[in-house]
């Protein structure tokens, strides 16, 4: 289908790479790095989110043409564990041209009629002229690449450092710590009652073994005062 000079290209659905990358990362990060990357290159961030993330930026390539390009990206997560996402992105160009009108002025006289005053005057307003989403594969490829290099960035800075001591664990509450020393607290006591029971019977074996001592005392001297009275 022909219209104005343009030729109108169908739709193939051949390729899935123009509009989208794999990256080893969650969504959250790999739509960071894509807020960055427009960011870096003048970009307006006009939508952010955690998985949807929209740019625009504004050109002049001529006094009475001017161009505007926006950038729709959309973070999904492609696995089960959420380690890998695949970033969808499309760019949308729409071109305005600058368009004048020129207004006469009239007067209006009741006996003659109506006079037309030789002043003219101009409005100047921006009209769309275009609107296409933009295919070329290497404009992506770059994007995709500095997308990259940002969430490289983003995965060193959250990898382990080589020599770098681990954190201490955290420290315990008082409830808890209080917790714990009560059952400590209690264990002492169980000894000391089991340790004073030995005692409260070396101790009733003690008068036993006194009234015995004294028993064979008393029946000593009986063989000797017998022993006395033979002549």
């Amino acid at each position: 289908m022909t219209g104005g000079g343009a030729r109108f290209q169908p739709e193939q659905f051949g390729s899935t790479t123009t509009h989208s990358r794999n990256y080893p990362a969650s969504e959250v990060m790999t739509c960071e790095a894509a807020r960055r990357a427009l960011l870096s290159q003048g970009y307006v961030i006009t939508l952010a989110d955690a998985d949807h993330i929209n740019g625009k930026k504004y050109f002049q390539p001529d006094a009475e043409v001017h161009v505007e390009i926006e950038f729709h990206v959309v973070c999904a997560p492609d696995g089960r564990r959420g380690k890998k996402t695949t970033a969808f992105v499309n760019a949308l160009q729409d071109r305005y041209a600058l368009k004048k009108s020129n207004n006469s002025a009239s007067l209006g006289v009741g006996a003659l009629g109506s006079l037309s005053v030789p002043f003219t005057s101009s409005d100047d307003s921006l009209v769309k002229v275009a609107s296409e989403t933009i295919t070329n594969e290497p404009f992506y490829e770059r994007f995709f690449a500095l997308m990259q290099r940002y969430l490289s960035a983003d995965i060193l800075d959250d990898a382990p450092v080589e020599g770098e001591l681990p954190l201490p664990p955290p420290m315990p509450s008082r409830a808890a710590s209080s917790a714990a020393a009560k059952p400590a607290a209690s264990a002492p006591s169980a000894s000391a009652s089991s340790a004073s029971a030995p005692a409260s019977s070396a101790s009733s074996v003690e008068p036993a073994a006194s009234a015995s001592a004294s028993a064979s005392s008393a029946s000593a001297p009986e063989p000797a005062a017998s022993a006395a009275s033979q002549p």
